[in-house]
């Protein structure tokens, strides 16, 4: 009979993952490194057979072979320690984080290569508040300026787009003294990027003292500012600021731009649940990893020194039979904290703000890469989408021409599908339209009327309408032909 004081099961070692087992998860990981391998298999709908697919279902068969403990892998990028449930996964790392034996995290590609991570600093006491409320107007300039730097077919471009959510991300976090201070943002990336290092303390230190810039009269407008009113002292928040300004920065130039694709293909209804399934899709840190540096035990379980625990959310999936669907997945999806990270939160509170600021004044559409609500990719890169805005199609005419300033057409991409090159073709003959529309109104201005040159003013505009409506009708027909 067992009582009360009886000795504890002795802990034993995870279990090890079958040579076959640790060979799929291999071939899988070398694959990412080779994108086209995926083709044949989405080509046929085979979805289950691309990297993802078979990464996804090799953790559900570990699930249904090993109870849904935690279970070793071997790869030729290093071996693992994974847990196979959101729940375990958190259970284990928050009693390691307890312990005092994890080092700090780092994340990991699919394809096994390893990079920094913003070190987790908790933003204290002071942050509730702040964190509830963000003023839209705070964004609207910032914006609008990303909006008005779409090329001439209403095409957003990468860099431009990337920069301008730098500004809006340090206008945010530091105040609006930070916005022209781009060396704050590279600063930011570099310590990042260097973070694990032995070179981290030299970035480290560089961010603080840029960051202190803008502490001493800190913006009221700012977190920074909201943070001080509030009783947080400048100096000891800093380490917790330079990490929301890194969170802030993906989540408004990254999710931001997934999530305006999400809304674009009808895989979202607002742009709170497209910066979610942005961030359960599509998670930034979409693996980490945490080193042991001493031994622990966990439940029945020994940890020995050494081993490294893989936290991969995009891998443990609700849909394969995980726990269910995180409610809150920022925390987990920007930073490798164990626990809750108070900036993540805000940094997705930004990052909605962003996506409602800019359906609220123009339509995105989706050019590239196509896909549908139905069929969603398994990685979605910011850097290769193509999204265009769309202007609202009801403003009224006034007799002002409202296409606004033309910038560069882009360059074709080689390996679109002929559908997106027809989705690209549709939104230029849309804005044609528009520009026909805008001419016709401005021609029938009533202050063309007052002399013979005006007259003919107004027939040279009817004229240029009239030519611009034609070449929208054959643009529109290439589009369809296209997309067929």
């Amino acid at each position: 009979m067992t009582t009360a004081d009886s000795p504890a099961t002795a802990a034993r070692r995870p279990a090890t993952a079958w040579p076959l087992e640790n060979a799929v998860l291999s071939a899988a990981m070398v694959a990412q490194r080779l994108p086209w391998t995926d083709a044949p298999a989405r080509a046929l709908g085979l979805d289950a057979l691309t990297r993802d697919g078979l990464t996804r279902r090799l953790f559900a068969h570990l699930r249904r072979t090993r109870s849904g403990r935690p279970v070793s892998l071997r790869t030729p990028y290093g071996s693992f320690l994974v847990p196979l449930t959101t729940g375990d996964t958190e259970r284990l790392l928050t009693r390691a984080g307890e312990a005092g034996v994890l080092g700090p995290a780092y994340g990991l590609t699919a394809g096994g290569e390893r990079y920094g991570l913003s070190p987790h600093a908790p933003l204290g006491p002071e942050a509730p508040e702040p964190l509830e409320a963000l003023d839209d107007a705070l964004l609207a300039d910032d914006v609008d300026a990303a909006i008005a730097a779409r090329r001439g077919d209403g095409t957003l471009d990468w860099h431009a787009w990337y920069r301008g959510m730098l500004r809006l991300s340090r206008r945010v976090v530091a105040g609006a003294g930070a916005v022209e201070d781009t060396l704050l943002s590279e600063v930011v990336a570099v310590a990042t990027a260097a973070a694990g290092d032995r070179s981290y303390a030299a970035g480290s230190a560089a961010l603080r003292r840029r960051l202190e810039l803008h502490l001493t009269d800190p913006d009221p407008a700012s977190l920074t500012g909201r943070l001080t009113a509030r009783g947080a002292d400048p100096d000891a928040a800093a380490p917790a600021l330079a990490h929301t300004l890194a969170l802030v920065s993906e989540a408004a130039a990254g999710t931001a731009l997934q999530a305006l694709a999400l809304l674009a293909a009808g895989a979202a209804v607002s742009p709170r649940d497209a910066v979610g399934e942005a961030l359960r899709r599509y998670p930034p840190v979409a693996a980490a990893v945490y080193r042991v540096r001493a031994p622990f035990v966990w439940e029945d379980l020994a940890i020995g020194t050494g081993t490294e625990i893989l936290r991969a959310p995009g891998w443990v999936r609700a849909g394969d039979g995980a726990d269910g669907p995180d409610p809150d997945p920022a925390p987990v999806a920007l930073c490798g904290a164990p626990a809750g990270c108070a900036a993540a939160r805000f940094a997705a509170l930004v990052a909605e703000a962003v996506v409602r600021l800019v359906t609220a004044r123009v339509r995105p559409v989706l050019i590239a890469p196509g896909f549908t609500a139905d069929r969603l990719p398994d990685a979605l890169d910011p850097r290769t989408l193509l999204v265009a805005l769309q202007d609202a199609q009801d403003l009224p005419g006034d007799g002002r021409v409202t296409v606004g300033t033309a910038t560069a057409v882009p360059v074709s991409a080689h390996g679109y599908a002929p559908a997106s090159y027809g989705a690209l073709a549709h939104a230029s003959a849309d804005r044609l339209e528009r520009h026909a529309e805008s001419l016709a109104a401005c021609a029938g201005n009533s202050g063309w009327n007052k002399d013979e040159a005006g007259e003919r003013f107004r027939m040279v505009l009817l004229g240029h309408a009239e030519r611009c409506a034609r070449a929208a009708d054959g643009v529109r027909r290439a589009a369809e032909r296209l997309a067929d």
